[in-house]
């Protein structure tokens, strides 16, 4: 499957919200909480790895806001193209794993 197809998918479940990856944390667009990404509640982590070029790597989580309650996703490059802020979040969000 592709990223757009596990985005549709997760969007039809519910999962209507972005996350953003920011240096003091991960942001939720609903109530606008910036939140330690150990206190978000990961739902699901699907991994895309490019077939020739590490640069394609990405991973799509489904997250729900520990403040609001609001299902979205975070969506960033994995691997050699993650920037800072992105890479450590992820790392984060890692241990919070279902």
């Amino acid at each position: 499957m592709s990223l757009a197809d596990e985005l549709g998918t997760l969007r039809s479940a519910g999962y209507t919200r972005d996350f953003a990856a920011r240096p003091d944390g991960l942001r939720c667009s609903t109530c606008g909480h910036t939140h330690d990404p150990v206190a978000a509640k990961v739902d699901r982590v699907v991994r895309f790895e490019g077939a020739s070029d590490p640069d394609d790597e990405a991973i799509l989580l489904a997250l729900t806001c520990t403040a609001c309650r609001a299902h979205g996703v975070l969506i960033a490059p994995y691997g050699p193209a993650s920037s800072g802020p992105e890479a450590a979040v992820i790392a984060h969000l890692g241990d919070a794993r279902p």
